[in-house]
């Protein structure tokens, strides 16, 4: 098994870097997904087309890590349906994630189409690096957030400006969390039993997913059975 990589909860020092470690807690955490992102296109099961960044290239580095705080489930997502994945920094528990490193335009890049904004406009990361979170708006993935460093470079993702008991939680669909599932399962460093258990215990996956679920939708590329 892959060894988690382990991340500096200080802020950086370094408030202008060339790179960050863009750490996906959803369906990004798959390879295909994040392509759609900074390649452009669309993927099977979608129905978004993604203009891509500005530099197509690919992360030149995606390692495991893990999160403090809480990963749920809420809104209706337009490109999957069901419920997205969200990430409450304030919450207790531990998140599993998957930290890709990327240039600074990536980032802004990947999160403007996860804005729904055109890329190619830079997002201004001086205040994230300073406080360790930023609100560019009140959106669904508008608030940056820094929980710390990784070989002196900030550890960055982005979620909603609520936390995880402030809105309804809603389902994912099985298309959303086969990718998101599949993207932890290629990190190397979780094996699909500890992935099933932590993806049902979700809130808003855990009103429909059950661990078994999980597995059998994990292992046999079906659709799971819902509770």
């Amino acid at each position: 098994m892959t060894v988690l990589k382990s991340i500096d909860p200080t802020l950086p020092d370094d408030h202008h870097p060339e790179q960050v470690w863009y750490t996906s807690y959803g369906s990004n955490m798959h390879l295909d997904r994040l392509a759609a992102y900074i390649k452009g296109g669309r993927l099977p099961g979608a129905n978004r087309e993604y203009p891509g960044c500005r530099n197509p290239a690919m992360p030149s580095r995606s390692l495991p890590v893990e999160l403090t705080g809480a990963m749920y489930f809420a809104t209706e997502s337009p490109v999957w349906g069901g419920g997205r994945a969200f990430y409450d920094p304030d919450a207790r528990g531990r998140v599993l994630a998957r930290a890709h490193l990327v240039s600074v335009d990536q980032f802004s890049d990947i999160a403007a189409q996860e804005m729904y904004r055109e890329p190619g406009a830079g997002v201004d990361l001086s205040g994230v690096l300073a406080e360790g979170r930023a609100v560019l708006g009140d959106g669904r993935y508008e608030t940056l957030v820094c929980a710390g460093q990784m070989e002196g470079l900030p550890v960055l993702t982005f979620t909603a400006p609520w936390g995880v008991n402030d809105v309804q939680w809603v389902p994912p669909s099985a298309a959303y969390v086969r990718f998101l599932a599949s993207g932890l399962l290629s990190a190397g460093a979780w094996d699909v039993g500890t992935v099933a258990s932590y993806v049902a215990a979700c809130p808003g996956a855990s009103d429909r997913w059950s661990q078994d679920a999980l597995v059998a939708l994990l292992c046999d590329g079906a659709a799971g059975t819902a509770r």
